[in-house]
């Protein structure tokens, strides 16, 4: 388990694998005339796959790296020989990153399991020129070339993954808190200011039993406004199953704990109502220099909200040997740690149309279909050959873009473009 970790960003550009082109080839033996098409298929490209990995900590590998493109599926070959699957390429992350699309926001995945995810999928594999033959169509001179594999614009945003947060003010004690509880060694100092990064550590209980306890960077007034570093503590703080609000209850810092207790929830539901709704136990640190009724006024106020109160000193360990139990304990009776539901699903194929087309008159004599299934056909199309031309006038046929050229008025040697090709209307 790393002992440091910190919200981290970044931006890169997935490119899944191209399917192979299918084949146009035809079978050659001695003593055997025309053997026929025997074109083999291509094969599929890459899948993009995502892994969590103990071993990583930061998001640093993708400053320097921002595209990432799987390898293409080999083109088909004679013999009927399909080409080879690409492998999928693995990238590997740190455990509790979270993969948004750029645009939108959305979660695509949330690598907190053990499971590799797949994020983008390779295209599939054209068809070679043996799968054309018919008993009328014995000689196809064309084939179908590779779909393109997905390509995704994503954002991976690396969260904290911790049981316990421990939450309160700057300077009421956290750092040292965590160094007595567990293995963890923060910089301990009286600083003005707050840890700019969270420190993890596993706290032990028993031979077998211990949970995870992160020291959250203390927040400031208006954090849920992103005034200090606002927002970057409290998405910390989302992963986290119970916090450990540690108040300085002494006031040494010149501040009253019953509004510091106030106002750092006050911060919590200003970003997330389920954030302030998250269990509590409440610590009462720097009892060693605080008066017998300070620490009583405190415990009142605080049970009186119905929270767990346990007045400590990280400092001397008065009350500490109570504590990873007490945790240990109500740990059991929650939930497992929170995953964000991706929200971002692909496009049912099933549900769309199969083969979707527009087409626009771009000029009085001029048309204009848009569909790139077709043109992805027209690739594949040997405009010399009869046989491949007469395929491709079935598939305009049979998808109906025929009929909607004649519906929008179309004459004859009017010009039709598909892409990049330009046809002239022949009735």
């Amino acid at each position: 388990m790393p002992t440091t970790n910190f919200i981290d960003t970044a931006t890169i550009w997935l490119h899944a694998g191209k399917g192979g082109d299918g084949a146009v080839s035809f079978h050659r033996e001695k003593f055997v005339a025309a053997g026929g098409p025997d074109g083999g298929d291509g094969g599929r490209g890459g899948d993009i796959l995502f892994q969590a990995d103990d071993n990583l900590s930061t998001l640093m590998d993708f400053r320097y790296k921002r595209k990432y493109t799987a390898d293409p599926g080999e083109n088909g070959r004679g013999a009927r020989q399909k080409g080879r699957d690409a492998a999928d390429l693995v990238i590997r992350v740190p455990r509790g990153t979270v993969l948004k699309q750029a645009e939108t926001g959305l979660v695509i995945a949330d690598l907190s399991g053990d499971e590799p995810v797949v994020v983008a999928r390779g295209g599939r594999g054209g068809w070679g020129n043996a799968r054309f033959a018919t008993p009328t169509r014995q000689i196809p001179r064309f084939a179908k070339p590779g779909l393109p594999g997905e390509d995704l614009h994503v954002t991976l945003e690396l969260k904290v993954i911790a049981d316990v947060g421990l939450i309160g003010f700057p300077n009421v004690g956290k750092s040292t808190l965590i160094s007595t509880i567990s293995a963890a060694r923060p910089k301990i100092a009286n600083y003005p200011f707050t840890t700019l990064t969270p420190v993890l550590g596993v706290v032990r209980v028993g031979e077998e039993q211990s949970f995870v306890c992160a020291d959250i960077p203390g927040l400031i007034e208006g954090a849920a406004e992103g005034v200090g570093l606002g927002h970057d503590f409290l998405r910390h703080v989302g992963r986290c199953r119970l916090l450990l609000h540690v108040v300085d209850v002494s006031g040494s810092e010149g501040r009253d704990p019953e509004q510091d207790f106030v106002q750092i929830n006050r911060e919590l539901a200003g970003f997330s109502a389920e954030l302030a709704a998250r269990p509590q136990i409440v610590l009462g640190n720097k009892c060693d220099i605080a008066a017998p009724e300070q620490v009583e006024a405190f415990r009142a106020f605080i049970e009186g909200q119905g929270l767990t109160f346990l007045p400590i000193s990280a400092a001397t360990r008065q009350g500490i040997d109570k504590l990873p139990a007490l945790v240990y304990e109500r740990l059991q009776k929650l939930p497992p740690v929170k995953t964000f539901a991706p929200e971002y699903t692909r496009p049912d194929p099933a549900a769309a149309p199969k083969r979707p087309f527009t087409v626009t008159r771009t000029g009085e004599r001029e048309f204009a279909v848009d569909a790139p299934w077709l043109e992805r056909i027209l690739a594949g199309t040997n405009v010399e050959d009869y046989e491949s031309l007469q395929y491709f006038q079935t598939q305009l046929g049979d998808s109906g873009i025929l009929d909607e050229l004649v519906r929008q008025g179309v004459q004859e040697d009017d010009t039709i473009k598909i892409g990049e090709y330009e046809f002239d209307y022949v009735f």
